[in-house]
C-alpha cells in the first residue's frame, strides 16, 4: 500500500515550512529513516527522515514552495479513491490516486476560503458534481470534483484559507502550466516556456524542465539613445525566500493586526552593577539580560495583562511566564523560550538563557524550545544601540527592548551631579489589551527592581 510523507509538525505553532532541498527524486528507492527532504521554518531549519520504505512516486512541491503541515496517522488514499482539497503532503501520493485541488480563478489569485463542503468523508463523488464552495477577494464560485471516487479526507474545514494549485490545462486551453519557481528561472534563462514539455504533476513545467531547455535567441534591440545602465558588479539580488521570508511576513503580520504603543524609561543600574560584581567575586556568572528577564518575569506575575494574548472573541492570561529572548543567528532571528521564568532563581536565568543562547547559534534547539513565549525581551545594547523600538512577537502582549548600559552625568534627587550607568528600556505593547497608563506602571515596575534588585530577594 503507497503512503504519504507528510511535512510534519515541528513545534506546537508551526503551520507550514519551506521546502528548502529534495534529497531523494521520483524514482528513487528510499528506506525508513532515510533522509528526504530538508525543511525551514521562521524557526529552524532541519532534515526530514522518510517514514516509509519503497518508491518515491511523485513530488508534489519544488523547492522553495511553502508547504501547509499536516499531522500524523493520517494513512493514504487506496488506488482509484479520491482526497479531497488541495494535497497537503510533500512526497509520495500513491498511483491513480486524485487530489481535488483548489483551481486557479484569475492570473493573481493565490489563495481562496472554503465557506462550505458540498460533500463528506465518505461520499461517492462523480467527476463534474459539486464538490466545495469558494471565495476570493473577487468572487464566489462553485467547485466541481475533477475525479470519481471515495471522499476520504477533507483536508480543509469551512473557513481555511488554501493555497492555489495549478491544474493542468484543458484539450485546446493554450495556457502555460508552470511553477513559480520555473518561471522565473525560464526568465532568468530566456527560455520561451511555450517550447518546454513538462514533467511536473498532471504535465506542469518544473526547474529542471526549463534547464534542460535551449535558451531562446536573443532578440535584437531596437536603436535607441544611450542611457544609464547598472553594472551587475556594483549589485547583489538577494532572493527573499526561506526563513528570511517567513520573518518578513511574521513582522509584517505583526504590525498590520497588532495596536502597537510604546512607552521609554531610563534605569539607574548601579545597584545592579553592584550586585553583579558581588556575584562575580563569589563565582556566580550573571548577565544585565538576566537581571532584566527576572525583573520582567517578577513584573509580569504583578501586572496579568501584559502575559496575556488575543483571539477574536477573548483576552487569554497565561498562568505561567515564559519568556523569550531574542538571539541573533546567521539565518535570522529566533526566540528560544526561559520557561516558568518567573520561579527561577537568578542564577537559574542565567544557566538557562546561556544554554539556550548556545544551542540557539549552534542549530541544537528542539522545536518545541522555540514556542510557547508569553513575553519577549531583545537586547541590542551589545552592539552600541542606545535605544529602539522593538516589534511584538505576536501573539504575545508585548515586547521590552533593552539598549545598552553607558555612563553619563545625571542630577540627583538633592540637585547634585554624578556620574552613574543608565540604561533605556522601551516597552512595545498591544493596545487592544493594555492601555496605557497599566503598560507604563508594568514599565516603571520593572524600573523599580531593577534600581532596587534585593527586591527579587
Amino acid at each position: 500500500m503507497a503512503q504519504k510523507i507528510i511535512m510534519p509538525k515541528q513545534g506546537l505553532q508551526m503551520t507550514e515550512g519551506v521546502i528548502t532541498q529534495w534529497l531523494a527524486r521520483e524514482g528513487d528507492t528510499v528506506q525508513e529513516g532515510q533522509p528526504l527532504f530538508e525543511m525551514e521554518t521562521d524557526k529552524l531549519s532541519i532534515v526530514i527522515d522518510s517514514t516509509a520504505s519503497g518508491t518515491v512516486l511523485k513530488l508534489l512541491y519544488e523547492e522553495g514552495d511553502m508547504v501547509p503541515v499536516t499531522e500524523t496517522g493520517e494513512e493514504a488514499p487506496a488506488a482509484g479513491e479520491a482526497s479531497a482539497a488541495v494535497p497537503a503532503t510533500p512526497a509520495a501520493m500513491p498511483a491513480g490516486v486524485h487530489g481535488i485541488i483548489l483551481p486557479k480563478q484569475g492570473l493573481q489569485m493565490t489563495e481562496g476560503v472554503i465557506t462550505q463542503w458540498l460533500v463528506h468523508e465518505g461520499d461517492t463523488v462523480e467527476e463534474g458534481q459539486p464538490f466545495f464552495e469558494m471565495e476570493t477577494d473577487k468572487l464566489s464560485i462553485v467547485i466541481d470534483s475533477t475525479a470519481s471516487g471515495t471522499v476520504l479526507k477533507l483536508l480543509y474545514e469551512e473557513g481555511d484559507m488554501v493555497p492555489v494549485t495549478e491544474a493542468p490545462a484543458p484539450a485546446g486551453d493554450s495556457r502555460i502550466f508552470a511553477s513559480p519557481r520555473a518561471r522565473m528561472v525560464a526568465e532568468e534563462r530566456n527560455v520561451d516556456l511555450a517550447s518546454v514539455s513538462g514533467t511536473g504533476p498532471d504535465g506542469l513545467i518544473i526547474e529542471r524542465d526549463v534547464l534542460a531547455a535551449q535558451p531562446a535567441p536573443a532578440a535584437v534591440p531596437a536603436a535607441k539613445p544611450a542611457e544609464p545602465t547598472v553594472e551587475s558588479e556594483l549589485e547583489t539580488v538577494i532572493p527573499i525566500k526561506g526563513m528570511r521570508k517567513i520573518i518578513a511576513e511574521r513582522m509584517h503580520q505583526s504590525l498590520h493586526d497588532l495596536a502597537q504603543a510604546n512607552h521609554r524609561m531610563e534605569v539607574d543600574m548601579s545597584e545592579c552593577v553592584h550586585m553583579r560584581e558581588q556575584l562575580k567575586a563569589l563565582g556566580v556568572k550573571v548577565s544585565y539580560n538576566d537581571m532584566v528577564i527576572r525583573c520582567a518575569a517578577k513584573a509580569l506575575t504583578e501586572f496579568p495583562m501584559m502575559n496575556s494574548s488575543m483571539t477574536d472573541a477573548a483576552i487569554i492570561q497565561k498562568h505561567y511566564v515564559n519568556i523569550g529572548m531574542a538571539v541573533a543567528t546567521d539565518t535570522g532571528l529566533l526566540v528560544p523560550v526561559i520557561r516558568n521564568a518567573d520561579k527561577l532563581s537568578l542564577t537559574q536565568i542565567g544557566e538557562t538563557a546561556r544554554d539556550l543562547g548556545k544551542r540557539t547559534k549552534e542549530g541544537g534547539l528542539n522545536p518545541d524550545e522555540l514556542t510557547g513565549g508569553t513575553f519577549t525581551v531583545t537586547n541590542l545594547g551589545m552592539f552600541g544601540v542606545d535605544s529602539f523600538t522593538a516589534v511584538i512577537n505576536a501573539p504575545e502582549a508585548g515586547i521590552l527592548a533593552v539598549g545598552q548600559m553607558k555612563k553619563r552625568a545625571v542630577v540627583l534627587e538633592d540637585d547634585s551631579i554624578a556620574v552613574r550607568p543608565m540604561m533605556w528600556l522601551s516597552l512595545t505593547y498591544d493596545h487592544r489589551i493594555v492601555d496605557g497608563a497599566p503598560a507604563a506602571q508594568f514599565l516603571k515596575r520593572i524600573k523599580t527592581l531593577l534600581e532596587n534588585p534585593s527586591l527579587l530577594l
